[in-house]
């Protein structure tokens, strides 16, 4: 039991400290607002895409393709985005916090949280399938976010436009010039890929001191039954349903704790951004991001415990 209980804080107390020092970053007034958006921009288009080519271009794909493994994470996103439309449309009257409530509930922080969590519990070097998974997942959040936050205040959904920026993605795009390197068998000169290497290894440490850095809090009173839907249903009702549910289907160890990573994480940063430029309701959007992010830190250690308690990696 000992033992499982440090596997668990293991997993979890290393990624909320990143998150703390950008929280100290934030108050110390280290960076301002305006660095805090350029720097998030460097390692969103740069950070990301290089940890994207490195992980997968240094990787056996034959090893790492999962076809079972990647229809349940991408058919169980889905799933989760069509019952939480279910339920919301069904107890909230208003469009606009629809739209915020739908994507907080399906649309988790995979990249910048489950990444780690896998990482403090396997290592650096067993991130290929994850990294697989982030190429299945990230186009689907963006698409059906789109879709829902333009259903919601009534405005078109453009699918060419809308794959078109999935496309330009910069993880997307680090995943397609890797697998093109590696089906042309053009070989990456070591000279380059240790610097790449180098900026992929600090992208983890790196995008979770911005997020720290970059939280803030605003009043909660106007919505606080949204919020605690949003928040019960992002960290403990999904997790619970599509966990077992994986659980069943047998999967286990490192597929396990992935299909957890991308289903017990908390809100996605980008949902906040989004629902406030497409006319959602961004402070629901917001707190929503702040209360899942911070209350995971318990939820994500009990999710891992139990995991480890029960043997199941």
């Amino acid at each position: 039991m000992l033992s499982n209980l440090f596997v668990a804080i293991g997993a979890v107390v290393p990624m909320f400290c990143l998150i703390l020092i950008g929280v100290f970053v934030k108050r110390t007034k280290m960076l301002t607002d305006e660095e805090l958006v350029h720097t998030n921009r460097m390692v969103f288009r740069v950070f990301f895409f290089c940890m994207m080519f490195y992980n997968i271009y240094t990787t056996d794909l034959s090893t790492t393709f999962r076809p079972g493994l990647m229809l349940f994470g991408g058919v169980g996103v889905i799933a989760v985005f069509l019952l939480a439309t279910l339920f919301v449309c069904k107890f909230e009257p208003s469009n606009k916090r629809r739209g915020a409530m739908i994507q907080a509930i399906f649309r988790s922080n995979f990249v910048l949280m489950g990444i780690p969590l896998v990482s403090n519990i396997f290592g650096e070097d067993q991130l290929a399938l994850p990294t697989m998974m982030i190429a299945i997942i990230v186009p689907i959040y963006n698409v059906v976010a789109v879709f829902v936050l333009e259903t919601f205040r009534g405005g078109r959904f453009y699918l060419p436009g809308i794959l078109l920026g999935v496309l330009k993605n910069p993880m997307i795009l680090g995943a397609i010039a890797a697998v093109l390197f590696l089906l042309i068998g053009v070989p990456v000169p070591a000279p380059i890929l240790k610097p790449i290497k180098q900026v992929a290894a600090a992208t983890t440490p790196v995008a979770l001191i911005i997020l720290g850095a970059s939280f803030k809090g605003s009043s909660f009173h106007a919505h606080v039954k949204q919020l605690v839907a949003c928040v019960a249903a992002r960290l403990i009702l999904v997790p619970a349903v599509m966990i077992s549910l994986a659980i069943y289907l047998g999967f286990r160890d490192m597929e396990l704790i992935t299909l957890t990573a991308i289903f017990a994480s908390p809100c996605a940063v980008a949902s906040f951004a989004m629902a406030q430029q497409m006319g959602s309701d961004a402070d629901l959007a917001g707190n929503c991001v702040v209360y899942t992010s911070a209350l995971s830190c318990l939820t994500l250690f009990g999710w891992v415990f139990a995991l480890k308690s029960f043997g199941l990696f």
